[in-house]
């Protein structure tokens, strides 16, 4: 199987998957509407998840996504909490601002997930990425640091390690 039919097969089962768990399933037309879509997904997009030929074992590769998922999880809840607190204490003095990390990661699938988590987390938004120099510009809305290395170990130290295990 090519690696290509291999990345929309998982792509069409992981969409479909999500299908299921946001829709409340009370008739067998929903069922169908959500393979249809989970079809017309994985034509579209299913070449863009699986690229090359991993060495690394599937099973290791899926227990790291869900170990990223629950670490995403967490500190999502972390920066919602102290959202949170800058919000209910308005004389907290905060420092906003657009800092820059640098990653290691290489693929685009990857850098696109780490930059997507960035955005969701509360209190930070990707603004723009170079993948040529390997740079991410982010607004914080407390900025800790003005060092591009402390500030990649603050944000994409975070999620790279494992995006790494899972993507790369």
């Amino acid at each position: 199987m090519t690696i290509k039919n291999r990345s929309r097969i998982t792509v069409f089962i992981l969409s479909f998957l999500v299908w299921l768990a946001l829709t409340h399933i009370g008739d067998i037309q929903e069922v169908i509407a959500g393979l249809i879509v989970a079809f017309i997904v994985s034509m579209i997009a299913g070449k863009f998840l699986i690229t090359t030929e991993k060495s690394e074992h599937i099973v290791k590769r899926f227990f790291s996504a869900i170990i990223y998922l629950f670490k995403f999880l967490w500190e999502m809840v972390k920066a919602n909490f102290h959202v949170a607190y800058i919000v209910l204490n308005p004389n907290l003095p905060i420092k906003p601002g657009i800092v820059k990390i640098k990653t290691d990661l290489t693929k685009d699938s990857a850098i696109t997930v780490l930059t997507n988590s960035i955005t969701l987390t509360p209190g930070t938004l990707t603004v723009d990425v170079n993948p040529e120099t390997k740079e991410i510009y982010i607004h914080w809305i407390d900025v800790l640091s003005t060092d591009v290395e402390e500030n990649t170990k603050l944000i994409g130290g975070r999620f790279e390690k494992l995006l790494t295990e899972v993507f790369e």
